[in-house]
């Protein structure tokens, strides 16, 4: 843990602190994913749920991609269960230089990050992903049988719901910036279509190329940013309103 006194280090010990900060990050990943790993057949019923409650099953065409597979999705879901272990690196790292009053923040910040995460990547996977997978699924008709194989499958799944989990913070993060003055209502606004376009682009390189498939993963990537538009706007007013009853509170002080 990061001595959170006060006194100056110097760059070197920066260095040292910050790459302790990647070992154990890795360390935690690795382990976790070791564990996941012991456990992969309950994991990947889990992932695979959406297409095997279709009737359907997941094929593979290569001697090494079910074990490759499974390294792929330990990796993911380690990375998931370490994520409390990394951001307390972070914030270990970054406390010596934060105020006494800014610690508090920030550990509370720290936590709802970590819950935004993990809320986001469930969200994607239980309700969007789920209804949209099956929804293509029945959309080719009963006609075609489908071949989705384990490596595709599953690297889709990875790439559908990780986005998520990043969007997800982005209206904490605009309440924080929010609050520290940074950004404002009118920025937000004025960015919409900007950030509408960044949104479609990367939900386009993360799925198939087809347009329904960007929808469900662009659609409430697009709500999270117009929650933030109303977050900012809500801390603007408060913010206001505390203005007023300062000023207020000057003037009958002067009168008084």
């Amino acid at each position: 843990m990061v001595d959170i006194s006060d006194k100056e280090m110097s760059v070197v010990e920066h260095l040292h602190e910050l790459r302790r900060v990647f070992l154990v990050s890795i360390v935690a990943v690795v382990v976790f994913a070791i564990a996941f790993f012991f456990a992969r057949d309950f994991f990947l019923g889990i992932v695979k749920e959406p297409v095997a409650s279709l009737g359907y099953d997941l094929q593979f065409l290569g001697v090494t991609e079910p074990v490759m597979t499974y390294f792929r999705l330990s990796l993911y879901l380690g990375f998931l269960a370490a994520l409390p272990i990394i951001l307390w690196q972070v914030w270990s790292f970054i406390l010596p230089a934060l105020k006494r009053d800014e610690r508090k923040y920030f550990t509370i910040f720290v936590v709802l990050s970590y819950l935004a995460f993990i809320g986001g990547v469930a969200f994607s996977f239980f309700v969007v992903y789920r209804l949209g997978v099956q929804f293509l699924l029945r959309f080719a008709g009963e006609e075609l049988m489908p071949m989705l194989t384990l490596a595709n499958y599953v690297s889709f799944t990875i790439k559908f719901t990780l986005p998520f989990g990043l969007v997800a913070q982005l209206p904490l993060a605009a309440y924080l910036l929010a609050k520290l003055g940074v950004v404002t209502r009118a920025f937000m606004i004025k960015i919409r279509k900007h950030a509408l376009l960044v949104i479609v682009i990367v939900s386009a390189m993360l799925t198939p190329a087809d347009l329904l498939t960007c929808l469900l993963l662009a659609t409430p990537m697009y709500s999270l940013f117009e929650l933030s538009i109303l977050i900012v706007g809500m801390v603007e007013k408060r913010k206001a309103k505390a203005r007023e009853k300062a000023e207020r509170e000057a003037e009958a002080a002067e009168t008084a």
